[in-house]
């Protein structure tokens, strides 16, 4: 496979997961800083995500 695409897929899972974090947990009162909104909770997924699989060396 290759690094783009694997970075690909691994920010879109974190984005999905992120958002499913909002609506499963999410935050009622709106104080919570990660999930109080369903974007920043997105954003903050799709960054695990890049960061988890960000290619480390060329093969």
């Amino acid at each position: 496979m290759s690094p783009f695409l694997r970075t690909a897929l691994g920010i879109a899972a974190g984005a999905a997961l992120g958002y499913g974090w909002y609506r499963l947990v999410g935050c009622r009162t709106g104080t919570c800083p990660l999930t109080a909104t369903p974007l920043r909770s997105l954003l903050y997924g799709a960054f695990m995500g890049l960061v988890a699989t960000w290619p480390t060396s060329p093969k």
